[in-house]
């Protein structure tokens, strides 16, 4: 096992929901078993596996151990950790890309249990970073731990990259690419990523696009004091109601971005992608009410779909420099910022969408004739990705979750962004195929974030029959594009 540390160890808090915790030991130490074993053991010339079903018994049978439900200790991980499991060169090798780190969380926030100690309440593992993303980083190394205790070969070799830093903005982790494509990531012909959710609770998916993000700063500024609005209300420009005319000018009352020529390059609907939203099992109701929001801006399965993944939306975040706490203060801020987004989808540019804002921003300023001052800025630009479901990783994805669940899968888009996926198509130029475990209703990020024990220890059956998958289809012909 390599290690790359750019700079020091990340050392988080207490426990196994904690990027430092007992389950970050507990893939640590699993890595470290499958990596010092005896190379007869994965080589080329081992006996053919058994079958299937014996890498499923020994899953159901072991379930209780890969739960493994922490006792809270924490110690220091390195921001990468790179492994790799055989070399055959007659195998397809896949890449498992993972996070251990997660987001904050207290008990004061609404939380039925502590978020750092995982806890099992009828069927539902509890805790912070259960299914986003430890749960499938142990996931698929109990599938590759099946294989090791049976005896059997790995249809495919193996190679992890699991950070520390992905909710922090994945800090050096295009540096480590760079620096990797043509050593660690040379050999790899798949990259499989299991960092969102099916949109139902019961029916499995893979996800084949996301959104990306544009994320905007625009300062209105007349000086760096406020002013009391009974000494100067009625005789300024007042940066606030400059801002606040800024912010609605960008999207309408359905949803619609006002900024000009922001839909030009967006991706034309096709019949085919249509029937596609058509298949998809969603219970619109049942969504809705689970949301806890009482009416969306679009009345059909198939709209809603759409305007989560294949049109662009805007959302305002927030204003800094105004006052936000309990009670009355009459102040005038001297000086605001306003912050919003836009998810990019196929084929709006980064660049060009920060020319259209930027644009359609001065105009409505300059209409205003204020006298204050008007600063854009995109703090962030995350370009959109999409892949070709018809491509080998698919396909293997596909046939891997019928074995396992008796159903072919929802085929859907993320309407948010992992900026992994197209790092990795366009730096090391490898195919990628989504394949979430968890369910629409896990909460990630939010109170309460849980994975089902059904869908993590199905889950590592779809990972088992998925290298099963990959091994028959590796020599078949695949589309040129890497899309």
């Amino acid at each position: 096992m390599s290690k790359d540390s750019l700079g020091p160890p990340h050392k988080l808090s207490r426990c196994w929901h904690h990027a430092s915790c007992t389950a970050c030991r507990t893939a640590a130490s699993l890595l470290a078993v499958l990596l010092l074993l005896d190379g007869a053991m994965f080589s080329s010339s081992s006996p053919a596996p058994a079958p299937l079903e014996k890498v499923f018994q020994y899953i159901d049978l072991h379930q209780d151990e890969s739960v493994q439900l922490p006792d809270g200790q924490s110690l220091p991980i390195p921001p990468v950790i790179l492994a790799e499991l055989g070399d055959d060169p007659t195998k397809a090798t896949v890449c498992f890309y993972g996070h251990l780190d997660v987001q904050p969380a207290d008990r004061a926030d609404g939380w039925l249990t502590d978020p750092y100690m995982l806890t099992e309440v009828d069927g539902k593992l509890y805790g912070r970073g259960a299914t986003d993303n430890k749960g499938p980083v142990l996931a698929w190394i109990n599938a590759v731990s099946a294989f090791r205790a049976l005896e059997q070969d790995l249809p495919v070799n193996i190679k992890f990259i699991i950070e520390g830093m992905e909710e922090a903005g994945s800090v050096a982790l295009e540096e480590l690419m760079e620096k990797e494509k043509d050593r660690f990531f040379s050999g790899v012909d798949y990259v499989v990523i299991s960092d969102n959710l099916w949109i139902s609770q019961r029916k499995p998916a893979v996800t084949y696009g996301t959104r990306g993000n544009s994320y905007f700063t625009v300062e209105v500024k007349c000086r760096d004091q406020d002013f009391h609005s009974g000494t100067f209300g009625g005789i300024l420009h007042e940066p606030m109601a400059d801002l606040v005319a800024l912010l609605g000018s960008l999207v309408d009352s359905s949803g619609r971005i006002l900024v000009p020529g922001i839909y030009d390059e967006v991706a034309p609907l096709t019949e085919e992608e249509i029937n596609t939203y058509k298949a998809i099992d969603l219970d619109l109701e049942e969504y809705q009410n689970s949301s806890q929001v009482a009416k969306f801006l679009f009345d059909t399965k198939e709209e809603i779909l759409m305007h989560l993944w294949r049109y662009p939306s805007l959302s305002i975040h927030g204003i800094e420099g105004a006052f936000d706490e309990p009670g009355a203060k009459t102040v005038i801020p001297g000086r605001v910022i306003g912050k919003f987004s836009i998810r990019l989808v196929p084929h709006m540019n980064v660049s060009e969408v920060e020319k259209q804002v930027t644009r359609h921003l001065e105009d409505v300023f300059s209409k205003r004739k204020s006298s204050n001052k008007m600063v854009v800025s995109m703090a962030l630009g995350l370009h959109p990705w999409i892949a070709n479901i018809n491509s080998t990783q698919y396909i293997a994805a596909k046939r891997a979750i019928r074995t396992v669940f008796g159903t072919d899968p929802d085929m859907i888009r993320d309407g948010s962004t992992i900026p992994i996926a197209k790092m990795f198509q366009e730096i090391v130029h490898k195919r990628v195929v989504m394949i979430p475990l968890g369910a629409v209703d896990d909460g990630e990020h939010s109170q309460n974030e849980k994975i089902n024990r059904w869908n993590y220890i199905e889950g590592t059956k779809v990972f088992a029959a998925f290298f099963f998958e990959m091994a028959q289809l590796h020599e078949s012909p695949e589309p040129s594009s890497l899309m």
